[in-house]
């Protein structure tokens, strides 16, 4: 695959098809190949392009004591995006990229065209990246579900993964936060594929949980947006990302919705013909 220079860094990316581009942008644990289902379905109306971001196989990987910074990775999706060629574009995002594709719409939204949003973990919406007990109680009077998902998920999920990899256990760390993520099971139950990206991006999961955390989001700023958005949830998904998703629909002020039938939160790959069906219907209806 080619390679694009982006502040100080190399990372590979993949092209296909002509027309507006579309640019995909993967999570966490995952790499480029996690759209290998949507690049050739993608490609036949639009100039599709997807990357394997900073640090994310096969790039160069994280060094220790490194931060894995939310807003350098939003630094090189806007690089990206002007040394391509590649504006206004359709950004489609899982996860985490899909946060990076928001924020970037935020920062600056000429760049962007529309936003597929695949379940972005927009928790700062809501608390710090450390939440704090006032927040979690002033929380569990407006929202209580939202509370309830949030804590639930610190919980079970980031503190005793944290924890893990601090005792240098990373097989209990992702086994614990992918269980989080995907469901009690939820990594037992992927794919060899799929678990592979996990191991070839270990270190970035690591880094991720242990670094700076989510940059802020504010409800102001999401309502000035007019960039048209499509949220996408899995119906399997844990409530968390539910309830994430409800709030975004009630700020973003050009939102659909659509839920992925059959799939937990990676949507894409679970059930891929229901995901690329709900993105070109999204992208085809005037946005």
């Amino acid at each position: 695959m080619p390679s694009v220079q982006l502040q100080g860094a190399a990372l590979e990316y993949a092209e296909a098809g002509s027309g507006e581009p579309l640019v995909l942008v993967h999570g966490s644990a995952s790499d480029g190949r996690t759209w290998h289902a949507q690049r050739d379905a993608l490609a036949q109306r639009f100039r599709v392009i997807s990357y394997s971001r900073r640090y994310h196989w096969p790039n160069a990987p994280i060094a220790d004591g490194v931060d894995y910074s939310m807003m350098q990775h939003v630094d090189d999706l806007q690089a990206l995006l002007r040394t391509l060629g590649a504006t206004p574009a359709h950004l489609v995002g899982h996860s985490y990229g899909a946060f990076l594709c928001l924020l970037l719409a935020l920062r600056d939204p000429s760049l962007v065209r529309s936003l597929v949003l695949a379940e972005p973990p927009a928790i700062t919406l809501f608390v710090s990246n450390v939440p704090k007990p006032l927040e979690i109680l002033s929380l569990m009077a407006t929202r209580p579900r939202t509370a309830l998902a949030i804590v639930r998920f610190g919980a079970a999920g980031v503190v005793p993964a944290q924890k893990a990899f601090r005792r240098g256990d990373a097989e209990a760390a992702v086994r614990i936060f992918g269980d989080a993520v995907f469901g009690p099971g939820g990594f037992a139950r992927m794919p060899e594929g799929r678990r592979q990206q996990v191991r070839n991006n270990l270190a970035n999961v690591r880094a991720e949980l242990l670094g700076s955390g989510f940059a802020p989001l504010r409800g102001e700023t999401l309502r000035a947006l007019r960039v048209p958005a499509l949220l996408v949830t899995g119906e399997r998904s844990v409530a968390l990302f539910h309830r994430l998703a409800e709030r975004l629909a009630e700020l973003l002020p050009r939102t659909e919705r659509v839920e992925i039938p059959g799939a937990s939160h990676a949507m894409h790959e679970d059930n891929a013909p229901a995901f690329n069906a709900a993105v070109l219907a999204f992208l085809a209806g005037g946005t």
